[in-house]
């Protein structure tokens, strides 16, 4: 196999590097480029640092942690339209602490009735499109923040959008991430294809750094549900402009298939990883295949560095394993009951892990065998130790690019994550929910708590094996491991593997002679996923705040005065 040319020459000018004399390592300093926040007071760790303040405003108020997510949630939507808002699904876990357990979300939402395999066949369409209309699932984020506010709010529902309806209004500075997203040409491209998305996101072209973005449709859209409360979303005037939109580009959604959502309650999975509890939610998400992947690492020693090329060797064939399985097993669990407790027990990663061969990669994995049958991410801890692991998204940048008429939002492309393969476990059905990708996570320990989660399509899962083992195996903190060079890959399929830059160019060499075909990214590339995390500990009732430099975001501490 020839190496890449990109790593040929990436790979001469680090070994001159290397070469050089290592510096004696002497005086101040640290292992990470960002502190730990850290306070006894809430925290809010979010992507964006408008959406932090809120979060950290709405806690000194009284609120709760999912008072806080809620109103971070809503900033976030529109300081990062192209990444989550309420055009979209959303996904929580919530650590109660007054009654010691963890509550698991789905507000995932299925397809419209009619959009079915026979539907798109007489379209023409022969395979699931990524884009357009006919990617548009039942949005289910605002029901699942209603849900939670239900459950767990203390703070009246109105209050909770008062920052992201000024800033809609007034308007906000655009930070450097979300330029940079905002500008890529094939984003653009994709909103070019809708007259509403260019009104409201490409007026004048995308925003440079610095520029401030008003977003007077979604102040509206904020507003009704401020007063309405859910049903605006679901049965009211934004339903009414949904559904002209969706009919206006020949969609199948109905009233009906509004009014009759509902978000889900549902039980967390876990696993035990080296004497810690690792959490993920049940399909339809992926979280299965983040377990599965700690699993198999566990059934070999950790190697003597997280970049070592046996650490790195063994986290990218082990996710390979557990990407084969999460594609052939993972659905909706109310069509299809997923094999879990087979994939999550110690002998499945043992037979898993025997397949790999120390000194090389595997290009062709496929699935077991089992007889038996972009998206924003935020943590919240308030004063009493309850906390929030929260994750909401519009799918790929922009989601559909179908933005709806007069609200200023756009619609998510979700339905992306179905199939037309008849034999297909995530086969398209009208009222079914797709294979999602977004995944949050806690972790725990004695009177150690964490939660965290790293955002990124199907880098979402090896992101959080990644993120666990160098806290448990390397004795990283969250913000070391929050920052630490990452890998990613987003399937089973090949030996191409993205690497961030940081890693040592030995590593790579090695890397490169057992087969993995590298990719070299820059420091700290988005690529790899955007990331937070808190640690709260019960014990001393202190709050460990980390955010990922990947992002615009900051973890900040609750004000001791609103």
């Amino acid at each position: 196999m020839r190496t890449p040319t990109l790593l040929l020459l990436s790979l001469m000018v680090l070994a001159s590097l290397a070469a050089l004399p290592a510096p004696a390592q002497v005086g101040w300093g640290r292992n990470q480029a960002r502190s730990l926040t850290i306070t006894q007071q809430g925290m809010a760790a979010t992507s964006q640092i408008l959406a932090s303040q809120t979060g950290a405003r709405i806690l000194a108020k009284g609120g709760s942690a999912a008072d806080a997510a809620i109103a971070s949630n809503a900033v976030l939507g529109l300081v990062e339209p192209m990444m989550d808002g309420i055009g979209g699904d959303l996904f929580v876990l919530y650590w109660d602490a007054k009654a010691k357990e963890y509550i698991g979300l789905n507000a995932s939402g299925p397809a419209p009735k009619a959009l079915t395999p026979q539907f798109l066949a007489g379209k023409d369409v022969k395979e699931m499109p990524t884009v357009g209309i006919h990617t548009v699932t039942v949005p289910g984020a605002v029901d699942g923040w209603a849900m939670m506010h239900t459950r767990f709010g203390k703070l009246p529902w109105k209050d909770l959008f008062d920052d992201a309806i000024f800033y809609a209004e007034k308007g906000f500075p655009v930070t450097e991430v979300i330029r940079e997203q905002w500008a890529d040409p094939v984003n653009v491209k994709k909103l070019n294809a809708n007259p509403a998305s260019v009104k409201v996101f490409l007026t004048g072209g995308p925003p440079q750094v610095g520029d401030v973005f008003r977003n007077p449709g979604l102040a509206k859209a904020y507003r009704l549900i401020a007063t309405q409360g859910r049903d605006a979303f679901y049965k009211g005037d934004i339903a009414r402009a949904i559904l002209k939109t969706s009919a206006a580009e020949g969609g199948t959604l109905t009233a009906a298939d509004l009014a009759g959502y509902s978000s889900e309650w549902v039980k967390p999975i876990s696993i035990d990883y080296k004497g810690w509890r690792v959490l993920e939610l049940p399909p339809n998400g992926q979280g299965m295949a983040a377990l599965e992947i700690l699993n198999i690492m566990q059934t070999m020693p950790a190697a003597p560095g997280p970049l070592s090329p046996a650490e790195m060797h063994k986290r990218i064939e082990a996710t390979k394993l557990a990407f084969a399985d999460l594609r052939k097993y993972d659905a909706d669990p109310r069509t299809y009951e997923a094999p879990v407790a087979t994939l999550l027990s110690r002998g499945w990663a043992e037979r898993r892990a025997k397949l790999i061969d120390p000194l090389k990669a595997n290009c062709k994995v496929t699935p077991g065998d089992v007889k038996s049958g972009d998206t924003t991410y935020l943590t919240v801890v308030d004063r009493d130790g309850n906390m929030a692991s929260w994750i909401q998204s519009v799918a790929h940048l922009w989601g559909s690019a179908v933005t709806v008429e007069e609200m200023g939002f756009p619609l998510h492309n979700r339905g992306w994550g179905f199939t037309l393969d008849p034999t297909d476990p995530d086969i398209l059905a009208g009222g079914k929910r797709p294979f999602h990708t977004i995944i949050p996570a806690f972790m725990d320990k004695g009177d150690t708590r964490i939660g965290f989660g790293i955002m990124g399509g199907m880098n979402q899962p090896l992101a959080h094996a990644q993120f666990v083992s160098n806290i448990v195996d390397f004795g990283m903190n969250i913000q070391q491991s929050m920052e630490a060079p990452r890998f990613t890959k987003g399937g089973a399929a090949g030996c191409d593997v993205s690497i961030e830059v940081r890693v040592p160019p030995a590593t790579l060499q090695v890397l490169s002679e057992q087969g993995h075909e590298i990719l070299i990214r820059r420091e700290f590339t988005q690529e790899m996923g955007r990331g937070q995390a808190i640690l709260h500990n019960a014990r001393t009732g202190t709050n460990f705040g980390a955010s990922d430099p990947r992002a615009d975001g900051a973890a900040l501490p609750e004000p001791i005065k609103p």
